[in-house]
Parts: C-alpha cells; structure tokens; sequence
C-alpha cells in the first residue's frame, strides 16, 4: 500500500490523484467492462441472435425456477434454506418485501436476498440478455468446407451488420477466427478478409463500439503480429484510422505463459500487437489437455488453471489488458426431451438444469472472487445462473464496501483540510471500480450506491477518487 502524505489541500489532491494512477492503470475500466461473453457458430449468427438467446433464457427461468424462493433454491443463495422454513408462500413473502423492502432486508435477508437477484435477473434478461457476443469461426463452427465458410462469412457479416443499422448489436461484438498455426492460418487469413470486407461495406465503413477479432490458440507473438498486419491491411484499404480493429488473445497453452526458451511469454504477446490487444482470454479446457490432465478431471478449477490465471493477473492486470475467465461444460439442459413425460423424468429435468446451473453459479462467482470479471457462456440457459451470481456477488457485498468508500471519502477530506496523513488512495479507487461495475451491469442502482455512500453519480462518473475530493473541497 503507497503512503500519501496531505501537507495543504491542493498538494493533497495533487498527491492522490498521482497515487492513484497506479490503480487506474492497472484495473479501472476505460469502457464499460462486459460481465460475459456468449460464443455462437457463425453459421446460427443473424442480427436477432441476442434477442432470440434472452428470450430462450427467460422461458428456461420461468420453466424451472418460476419463483424467487425456487430460484434461490436452484442456484443456491446465501442461506436460501432459511427462505422455505420460514413458512410462507413465495407470494406472501413477495408481497411482504415491496411493501418495506428495508425492513425485510433486516428482518428476513435471505429472501430479500433471492427476491432482489430474482427480480434484477428477470429485468436483465428482458434488457440486455447479452453484453457482448463472439461470432464463432472456430471450436463453435468446427471445420466446413471452403465454400460453406465462406458463405457463412459473408452472411454473419451482413447479419452484423444489420444488427449495428437497427441498433441491435451488443455492447461489445467480434468475431473469432481459426488459429493463425501453420495448419489454418489459410483459412483463417480469408474468412477474416471475407468478414471485414463484407461487413465494412454494408456498414459504410464504420466499425461498431468495442468490436474485435479474437485469435485462439495463441502460442508464438508471430501468430498476434500476422493478426495485426493483416488488420493495418484491412483498415488502410477501408480508410479507417490504424489501430482502429481491436484484437483478443486466447491463453489455451502452456507455451503462452511460458515460452520454448523458458521466458514468461504473455507480455510479449500483447506488446506485438502494439496497443490492439484489449483483453485476453482463459482457455481452460485445451490447457488442461496440453498439459497432459486427464478429461474426466479437466475443470475451471482445477490447481493448473488457478495457476495459468494467476500468471495472466501478474503479468497482464498492470497492462490494463481485460481478463477473462474460462467455460463451465455443464450445461443447465433436460435431459428428457418430448411433451408426453413421466412424473419421474419432468424431475430428472429439473434436476439435472438445477445441477447445470449450481455449477455455473459457483464458477462465475469464483472466477469473481478471484478478479475475474468476466468468463464464458455457451447456452442461453446459462444466462440465468450468470446474472444471478454476478447480482448476488454485488448485492452481498454492498454493504460493507459503502461503508468503505464512504469513510475513505470522509477521512481524505478531513485529512486534506488538517494536513493530516491519508494512505489508501488505491484501495479508494478500487472501491470507486466495484461500484462502477456493478452499476453498469445491472447488479446495483445509483440511487442505492448514492445512498449508501453518499456520492453522486457525476462523482462516480468522474472516475478518480482524486477528482471527487478535489470538487468536494472546493465546495467547503
């Protein structure tokens, strides 16, 4: 922790906003940060795709958990045990919490608790079901003939498009190519040229906020620098400004955390792509096989794959490269189809997209826990158990990060005014960036941060601690 010393107002501030620098550089989001990435077969893509995925998302919700006491059930809420024993009906229960939510957060906090990521849930997968979505020309499409993925790079790009016209388009949006190996990068050289060309025309030359390419299977800086030289190519041929496709590296091997000469390779790869790199993502299940792991025990949280995240968190976080975390293969899936079903096999159902769900809810709340904001989703029916871990992390630990925040901004304030000492200018920014986040998804309101806080959205908007001491004493 770095020490900053207040000896008047103005040097004060000065000295906190120079020490937080550090943190800025190294975890605020310059855009707003997607909570997921969803990946489809390019050949599936049109522009109602997001839509389509939030509405089978809802459906599955109201299917298997249609109210907040089964809900909490399902995903396994804090204490969501306590919510059935109480003895009242979901609709007492709702009932009783609208009336005076304060009090039932005091007084029953588990089911104030299912009640509040129950309701945020629905409300997100109505909104925006998916932030950010990746058209797949590799492990999601499988190999095709040339002429069949051709087409499909032509169509998707068109489907984009279409999307960016209408303002359907997610937040954040790309495409992933094959691996620039030896092997592919052929085709994955053309589908790229096909892509962009097309896409580029019918959009009139004009790119869609955060788009990038997404390279898989990185093991060499060679393969980022053929990506990246092949864009330059691109965007000189649309006219758009250099730098201007943005790119997305895959970590799936072994060889790109360490090097054929034993030398740690992540930040070498993203310095070859000369600023286009913005986030890198975990590929832990063909890590795990390089590895020579077993598939029976290849997992998210296996020990391999903590320690290959926590060499991306040392090596890249200082960068200010977005990190992203890997896939849970458990889908939340029936596992009998048909309308004529058994009692017994509606069950095993329900079971079975319970058990999907419990595993993605834990993995997404680990990977968050551990400072990974952001991991995979492949179904739309896992979208349910992503939002309701990402609201219930938020939710959870408001509370205790508001009193935080609000005594940070108190005491910087009064040690400003006495020329007293204030040393926790980082972990203030860092607080300023949990609220932040959970805003921009979904997860918190800023009337609850406001209130809790007691800081205002053009505060929180100004994105420096610094910044919010400096107005408020030029206010006193």
């Amino acid at each position: 922790m770095s020490k900053t010393i207040l000896t008047d107002g103005d040097a004060g501030v000065q000295l906190i906003i120079k020490d937080e620098k550090r943190a800025k550089e190294q975890s605020m989001p310059q855009v707003r940060e997607p909570v997921h990435v969803v990946y489809g077969g390019a050949d599936r893509f049109t522009a109602e795709t997001p839509a389509k995925l939030g509405k089978i998302a809802l459906a599955s919700l109201r299917s298997w958990a249609p109210n907040f006491v089964e809900f909490a059930a399902a995903f396994g809420l804090p204490r969501s045990a306590e919510i059935a024993n109480d003895g009242m009906s979901a609709a007492k229960l709702k009932a009783l919490i609208e009336q005076d939510e304060e009090n039932a957060k005091i007084e029953r906090f588990p089911a104030w608790l299912a009640y509040s990521v129950h309701s945020r849930t629905i409300a997100k997968l109505k909104s925006e079901a998916i932030e950010d979505l990746r058209i797949d020309f590799e492990d999601g499409y499988g190999f095709r003939s040339d002429d069949e993925e051709d087409a499909d790079a032509f169509r998707s790009a068109a489907e984009l498009a279409k999307a960016f016209k209408t303002h359907k388009i997610t937040r954040h949006c790309g495409i992933r190519v094959k691996p620039f190996a030896k092997e592919t990068l052929g085709r994955a050289d053309l589908t790229l040229d096909l892509f962009m060309d097309a896409f580029l025309k019918a959009s009139n030359g004009k790119l869609p906020p955060n788009f990038v390419v997404t390279l898989p299977k990185v093991t060499d800086r060679k393969h980022v620098k053929q990506l990246c030289e092949r864009l330059r190519v691109i965007e000189k041929k649309a006219k758009l400004v250099k730098g201007s496709i943005k790119i997305e590296i895959l970590i799936e091997s072994p060889l790109a955390i360490i090097d054929r000469k034993g030398k740690f390779a992540m930040k070498g790869l993203v310095k070859a792509a000369k600023g286009r790199c913005t986030s890198a993502h975990f590929g832990a299940y063909d890590y795990t096989s390089l590895l020579g792991i077993s598939a029976d025990r290849q997992d998210i949280r296996h020990n391999a794959c903590v320690f290959a995240r926590q060499m991306m968190q040392v090596a890249l976080a200082p960068l200010g490269i977005r990190l992203s975390d890997s896939v849970t293969t458990l889908l939340p899936v029936a596992i009998h189809k048909g309308d004529d079903l058994t009692d017994e096999q509606k069950a095993e159902n329900k079971k079975a997209v319970h058990a999907g769900w419990q595993k993605h809810f834990d993995n997404v709340t680990a990977s968050m826990t551990d400072g990974f904001f952001q991991s995979w989703d492949l179904h739309p029916n896992q979208l349910p158990a992503r939002f309701a871990a990402v609201f219930s992390f938020y939710l959870l630990a408001k509370d205790k990060q508001s009193a935080r925040l609000k005594g940070f901004l108190d005491n910087a304030t009064k040690a400003s005014l006495s020329g007293s000492t204030f040393d926790d200018a980082a972990s203030a920014q860092g607080l300023l960036n949990f609220f932040e986040r959970g805003i921009d998804c979904g997860a918190l309101t800023m009337e609850e941060v406001s209130n809790a806080t007691g800081i205002t959205e053009e505060e929180l908007n100004s994105g420096s601690f610094g910044k919010i001491i400096a107005g408020r004493l030029a206010k006193n």
